[in-house]
């Protein structure tokens, strides 16, 4: 009799453990994205990727990105579909300075949905204060799917107005941009 309350106990306490945080997905991006910036002498690693696109983002994200990637933003050798971005999403842009103060906080979910805003600097290489001092901020839309965390989309906000990469994508898709 005593196997079973024991057993409940250690399963009660082995869910909490086994959940993945809401953050995982986003850390793995930043992750990513703070390697390629490091150093050019690195390989560059694309978090979309067919690995970090299956496995970081939603179903619907990479839809669109299957959709946006046929009108690649540069020719690819194989004429396969390629990236449609000519840009890392993450930054915003395609220059930069190996990323410093990276913070990545959520906010409460909210309709199944939760946005973790992560902010860090971007351009500390650079002599001019206003722009090495300047904070760069990205939030991305977290949901769960099969029981887990994925990115749904991702913003960079900019002097309080937000994009949306999802919908860029879109645009892409119909030849757009």
């Amino acid at each position: 009799m005593r196997t079973a309350p024991l057993a409940l106990l250690i399963l009660a306490l082995a869910g909490p453990a086994g959940a993945a945080d809401v953050t995982d997905p986003v850390r793995k991006v930043m992750d990513i994205t703070e390697t390629n910036w490091k150093s050019v002498d690195t390989g560059w690693k694309f978090i979309f990727d067919a690995d970090p696109l299956s496995k970081l983002f939603s179903k619907r994200f990479q839809a669109a990105y299957k959709e946006a990637s046929k009108h690649p933003a540069y020719d690819t050798e194989n004429n396969e579909p390629g990236d449609p971005f000519g840009y890392d999403v993450v930054t915003n842009s395609q220059d930069g300075c190996p990323l410093e103060e990276v913070s990545i906080v959520p906010a409460p979910a909210k309709d199944g949905m939760t946005e973790v805003k992560v902010r860090f600097k971007q351009w500390t290489c650079i002599d001019e204060a206003d722009i090495k001092n300047s904070v760069s901020e990205v939030d991305f839309d977290v949901v769960t799917e099969g029981g887990k965390p994925v990115i749904d989309d991702i913003h960079r906000v900019a002097e309080n107005e937000r994009d949306s990469v999802f919908s860029e994508m879109q645009s892409l898709a119909k030849g757009q941009q």
